[in-house]
């Protein structure tokens, strides 16, 4: 039960974006297009996932005052690997990412998770909650991806396939993927989680 309840508090009650309200940079940069904010997501993920695995396994051999510098090199090889996979694999995604995939380095999400929970948790338990709050990352960033993508330009892309097209007759929004348009659909995305959670 211990380990479910990690799993499911970085879903629903302590989601990284919506809740937290950390890593909101990223969020809001790449999310113009489901797939950009899929992609970013993925990445998160590896790394996020990785590190806690790695942090918890030498959490007993970290002197307290050089724990940071420590997490940020852990951390950075995962990013490594990560971009240098991207650039590999998917020239498109690289770009549109830019800067932002070496970024994972510094996010609040990443850096936060190693140092509030896996320096001070046992690997299964740093797994399950780096699982979880991953996959609220990724499903809150492709959710308001993919709805600025929809009402911006009339499309819903993932994994370079176009699962939606409204049309040459559809009006888009143009504002939703910019970048009013991020603050706008995140503000909406928070009410609506805080009024479900309320329920």
């Amino acid at each position: 039960m211990g380990l479910w309840k990690e799993f499911t508090t970085g879903i629903i009650k302590e989601n990284p974006v919506i809740v937290l309200m950390i890593g909101l940079c990223p969020a809001l940069a790449v999310s113009s297009s489901a797939n950009d904010a899929f992609g970013m997501s993925i990445a998160v993920l590896f790394v996020l996932l990785a590190s806690n695995i790695i942090v918890s396994m030498v959490r007993n051999h970290t002197p307290d005052a050089i724990r940071i510098p420590i997490f940020i090199v852990i951390i950075s090889t995962f990013v490594t690997l990560v971009d240098y996979v991207i650039h590999a694999f998917d020239m498109e995604l690289y770009a549109s990412l830019g800067v932002f995939i070496p970024l994972i380095v510094v996010n609040c999400v990443i850096l936060g998770r190693a140092e509030a929970f896996a320096y001070k948790n046992s690997i299964l338990s740093s797994t399950m909650d780096g699982l979880g709050m991953a996959i609220g990352f990724m499903l809150t960033m492709t959710i308001l991806g993919g709805i600025r993508e929809l009402i911006g330009n009339g499309t819903f892309t993932i994994l370079n396939y176009q699962l939606i097209n409204l049309g040459e007759n559809f009006q888009p929004a143009l504002a939703f993927i910019m970048p009013p348009g991020a603050f706008l659909t995140i503000a909406f995305m928070m009410a609506a989680h805080r009024k479900w959670l309320k329920k």
